[in-house]
């Protein structure tokens, strides 16, 4: 299937549930800067900064199907300390029903990862590996029949032993068993539907492959010897690879991405996967998006999740749409990831209804405060309740927006239809939020959501002579 047949308007897997057992973990990072190195050992010295911590692991896993807006459950294990309970808090506020087992004496999983100008120089491990506890399988086994496919997320940490029992069980349950592999005797997941490994994961197992034909070969030796019903191999810069047992096998190119960071990127593939068969898509269709998730996925800095609104535009700019009008979940999400890189947001709204030399200036003069500059553009009933009267907009809200996004200044354009735009701005949480020098001294909508996060609220003057009530007088007279 190719990405010009696939029908976007079908893309919703909000009435999918998912189930994730596996090795939660908790991901740490350090930011600072290195000026110099130190005097005791030839190392930088990092000025820490800031501290960001998030969920890792199979966790990572269950916030990316949920963020694709699946119902999700997760299964695990921590630590009966201080990061457990940061883990559940970070689920809880993310939406993801968990049911963690917290173990006496055994410390949760953290990876602590020391970061300066968007590289890491370091990784700190601490974990001890723990068996799972039969009521935990107990726990996850009764919500089988509320589901429709089961993630075992293997990330080697003593959570995932011989599963194979409960894969058949699942399976029984009439629900899809896929496995991200870390065990190199693939017995163990026995009966999958279907296992996820990457290049290195699969050679180990079956030796070097050549080729994909290799790749192909070896494939279906392990498809019958361990009654998979399909493999996707991850292959990095070279796609993917998806085998089944039966039918034929399916080599996509790696969505082409400016490669930012590769953490986490196997979690988005197998989320994705799992939302979309649960919601009914077809397997080339479903290995489709996956592959389009993993390419977002790389441009963002450590373990993160990709939306379905983000896929869903991506799709839109291989099919031809337009790459600068989005909706606010889309818009949210791109913003966050410019963030991520260190680029400066701009945000500022308007009707902008006859474009004249005033709003090109104005708007040239907005976007070189950033590096990109968002426009929120008044819908027409919201136009027609700013007095601006019966017969404005003279253009649709449509045109308004196709002639910005064809500006060079503009980087998003935006619709809103509420009185104010203030609930679109304390969404999207620009660095900058621009209005004209005419609004000084009154309230500004969504300034004080952005002057909380850290940003700040700019004035720009209008080029005098110019206005849309001065051009619509002149062609009437």
């Amino acid at each position: 299937m190719s990405i010009e047949a696939l029908d976007i308007q079908k893309i919703d897997f909000s009435q999918s549930t998912i189930l994730v057992y596996g090795d939660v973990m908790l991901d740490q990072y350090w930011f600072g800067d290195t000026e110099r190195i130190s005097p005791e050992a030839p190392i930088p010295v990092v000025h820490v900064q800031r501290k960001h911590q998030c969920v890792g692991g199979a966790g990572n896993v269950a916030l990316g199907a949920q963020a694709l807006s699946a119902t999700v459950r997760l299964f695990g294990l921590c630590g009966d300390d201080d990061a457990g309970d940061d883990l559940e808090k970070l689920l809880k506020q993310n939406n993801v029903i968990s049911h963690l087992c917290h173990v006496e004496g055994n410390p949760t999983t953290v990876k602590l990862r020391i970061m300066s100008h968007d590289q890491q120089l370091l990784r700190l491990d601490f974990e001890k590996k723990a068996p799972a506890e039969d009521a935990l399988i107990e726990d996850l086994v009764s919500y089988l029949d509320s589901a429709q496919v089961l993630i075992i997320s293997d990330y080697a940490k003593g959570v995932i032993g011989d599963v194979s029992h409960l894969i058949a069980t699942a399976k029984q349950h009439g629900v899809a068993v896929f496995v991200d592999p870390k065990n190199m005797d693939f017995s163990v997941y026995r009966g999958a539907t279907l296992i996820t490994p990457n290049r290195k994961e699969f050679e180990a197992v079956v030796g070097v492959c050549h080729s994909n034909e290799e790749r192909i070969s070896k494939a279906r030796v392990l498809l019958e010897q361990f009654s998979f019903d399909s493999i996707l191999i991850t292959l990095g810069k070279d796609g993917m690879l998806f085998v089944p047992a039966v039918g034929a096998p399916l080599h996509l190119p790696a969505h082409k991405q400016e490669v930012f960071d590769v953490t986490g990127a196997g979690d988005t593939v197998i989320a994705t996967l799992a939302c979309a068969i649960a919601s009914g898509f077809e397997w080339a269709a479903a290995v489709l998006l996956s592959n389009v998730a993993a390419g977002l996925a790389v441009t963002k800095l450590g373990t993160t999740t990709i939306s379905s609104e983000e896929i869903i535009h991506e799709l839109r700019l291989e099919q031809g749409g337009s790459a600068r009008i989005l909706n606010k979940e889309a818009l949210s999400a791109l913003v966050r990831t410019e963030q991520q890189k260190g680029r400066k947001v701009v945000m500022t709204n308007g009707c902008f209804d006859i474009l004249h030399p005033g709003h090109v200036a104005y708007l040239q003069e907005a976007r070189a405060l950033g590096d990109c500059l968002i426009v929120a553009v008044n819908d027409d009933a919201s136009v027609r309740a700013q007095n601006k009267g019966t017969n404005r907009p003279i253009n649709p809200l449509a045109h308004r927006m196709a002639v910005l996004a064809g500006l060079q200044a503009v980087d998003w354009v935006i619709p809103f239809s509420d009185e104010t735009p203030e609930e679109l701005i304390s969404a999207v949480l620009p660095d900058i939020l621009v209005k004209g020098s005419d609004w000084q001294g009154k309230t500004i909508a969504g300034a004080k959501s952005v002057e909380t996060n850290g940003g700040e609220v700019k004035f720009l003057t209008f080029i005098e002579g110019y206005s849309t009530t001065a051009i619509i007088e002149k062609i009437r007279e």
